[in-house]
């Protein structure tokens, strides 16, 4: 009888929940909230934890949902801020999936109904939609050409493979039945890609990619911003590469985070190393040239397909600074390479957020024709 009673209940939860942690968030909160309950989500299923704000983003959440709906915690981060509110709010109980979604979040029309259509089957532990860059300036032009391409191709490619390496914050789901079996007590600077090698460490079981459920997420607008973010990303790619020792084991995830290194280092060698090389040192510069517009005719190739993919022609401008911003990148990778694998710094983490000062508000024009 305690069996059925068991299977009953489990048959009973509802079948997705939304969750929001947030800091600082006011100034976008409630456009987050409306745009996921126009997406398909009920208000009485979107959940928000406040990790410690100084500013109004509890009292717009209390507002928008209801103060049953919203929590409260001392600074926690984000990994342990999303820990908590799945036990305040009994998560797990409840609900079958749960969405953990950035707090500057602007779902697509119909991004649940998506997102529950092809939650269907039993191999499916997690889930990633596909993000996309919100218009703004050079930067954010720069990234949604990056995330266009980067998803449409390499990750389609990564989902066949079953090597999803990162969960991305702003569009991942979990199948609550996981969550029990993975430790939100990362000490990660990118709590994403390390609840992600976990599933694939534990054998948890497969991550689905969804591409027609898009999110557009707001992205730096100043180069300062660009480089801290970029640089926390790389440091946590790198914490994860040397705790779950990538490359040290027979598993198929190793070599697709192996291939991802590979590609960024052989990119730079071709920039800095072989171009010149060829140019001055092999005393060929037409071979240097060959080379250089092989290259060059590639990114003008994936940044045409991006422009038309997401229907942002102004994607074409990022081909007039897109080797500068590379460069950039690849910098920006060698620097937490070695600070993380050589220097073996930042084996604890502070209990931070990257959003500070980032934020801003979104025009309604702008939220009105990503949800038309």
């Amino acid at each position: 009888m305690a069996r059925d009673n068991s299977v009953a209940k489990h048959k009973r939860r509802k079948r997705i929940a939304l969750l929001l942690p947030a800091h600082n968030e006011e100034l976008i909160i409630a456009t987050t909230i409306r745009s996921a309950i126009a997406a398909g989500m009920k208000k009485s299923d979107i959940y928000v934890v406040d990790d410690n704000s100084n500013d109004a983003t509890y009292d717009i959440a209390v507002k928008a949902l209801s103060s049953k709906n919203v929590l409260s915690v001392p600074r926690s981060g984000k990994a342990r801020a999303v820990k908590r509110a799945i036990e305040h709010f009994t998560i797990l109980e409840r609900y079958q999936w749960l969405h953990v979604a950035d707090a500057d979040s602007i779902f697509c029309p119909d991004y649940f109904k998506i997102y529950k259509k092809h939650l269907d089957g039993t191999e499916w532990v997690a889930a990633v939609g596909f993000v996309q860059s919100l218009g703004g300036n050079w930067i954010a032009n720069y990234r949604s050409f990056s995330y266009t391409y980067g998803q449409h191709i390499f990750r389609r490619i990564q989902s066949w493979f079953g090597v999803i390496a990162v969960l991305p914050g702003p569009v991942t789901c979990f199948k609550t039945d996981i969550i029990k079996d993975l430790d939100f007590e990362t000490e990660s600077l990118t709590e994403d890609f390390d609840l992600t090698m976990q599933i694939h460490r534990k054998h948890l079981g497969r991550i689905r990619f969804i591409p027609e459920a898009v999110n557009f997420t707001q992205d730096p607008r100043t180069l300062k911003d660009f480089y801290d973010q970029t640089l926390r990303w790389q440091r946590g790619f790198f914490q994860g590469v040397r705790k779950y020792r990538i490359g040290m084991r027979p598993h198929i995830i190793d070599a697709g985070v192996g291939y991802q290194m590979m590609e960024s280092t052989y990119y730079l060698c071709q920039l800095l190393i072989i171009l010149p090389l060829l140019a001055l040192v092999g005393h060929n510069p037409q071979a240097a040239l060959m080379l250089f517009t092989a290259d060059f005719t590639a990114i003008v190739a994936l940044a045409a397909f991006s422009a038309v993919a997401a229907k942002r022609p102004v994607i074409m401008t990022t081909l007039f600074y897109f080797y500068i911003l590379r460069l950039f990148e690849l910098a920006i990778f060698i620097q937490a390479f070695i600070e993380i694998i050589v220097l073996r710094k930042f084996k604890t983490v502070a209990r931070g957020w990257d959003t500070e000062g980032r934020r801003y508000e979104i025009p309604a024009d702008e939220i009105e024709a990503i949800q038309s």
